[in-house]
């Protein structure tokens, strides 16, 4: 038998839902009150104002991305691995996405979360490029330190910026659909063509084909 939900993870789970849907700005812990049919003083009791709940949502995506973005353990890395990473990118920004949607305004309203932001981005650029790393010691990427590290920040660029570039050549932001998000991810994919290794263009050029998604359509989703 299913163990009931307790309020606290409903209230994450439901803010996630409407940030989500609306944007957080536009979502006020009245809102999520009201959406779970709870006191305004009930949530109060699990959650001080909506910056704490921000926070919770945020160690979610954070460990999440820490589960899978690190490179794989006694063996080397394939192009099937490159799926596998394009693949929780897409999911993790889905999933999360308000936090994609509007970073700055968050970041600049909560000087913590600000601070463990910038902790969880070197994080991940450390990892990103060792997952490169390990890319060129199977043959599939031909890059030296320097573009590794370069590759490595600007596909953290695109990742966290895709979001608020799309806000940018829509009227309508805050509904951006899922392809919307692939084709982002993508983007990270045509990064890495132009050092692609021949014995591996093939199936990267397969993974192409699957993650495209062209982009007025990206607009229209």
């Amino acid at each position: 038998m299913a163990r009931p939900i307790k309020t606290r993870e409903r209230i994450v789970q439901s803010s996630l839902e409407l940030f989500n849907q609306s944007g957080e700005r536009s979502v006020s812990t009245n809102h999520i009150a009201a959406h779970l049919g709870i006191s305004p003083g009930n949530l109060y009791y699990h959650f001080p104002n909506k910056q704490a709940i921000i926070a919770v949502l945020f160690g979610h995506y954070e460990a999440h991305v820490d589960s899978f973005l690190r490179p794989p353990q006694g063996r080397p890395l394939a192009v099937q691995d490159k799926r596998f990473y394009l693949q929780a990118l897409l999911a993790a920004m889905w999933n999360y996405r308000f936090l994609h949607r509007d970073l700055e305004h968050l970041l600049g309203s909560d000087a913590e979360l600000a601070a463990r932001y910038r902790r969880f981005s070197a994080r991940c650029m450390r990892q990103g490029k060792a997952i490169y790393r390990g890319f060129v010691e199977a043959g599939i990427l031909a890059m030296n330190p320097a573009q590794q590290e370069s590759l490595t920040i600007n596909a953290w660029i695109v990742l966290t910026s895709w979001v608020r570039f799309l806000s940018t050549t829509r009227e309508h932001a805050a509904h951006l659909g899922e392809e919307a998000f692939k084709r982002g991810v993508y983007q990270v994919l045509a990064l890495e063509l132009g050092f692609v290794t021949e014995p591996a263009r093939n199936a990267v050029q397969a993974l192409c084909r699957e993650f495209h998604v062209p982009f007025i359509q990206a607009l229209e989703h």
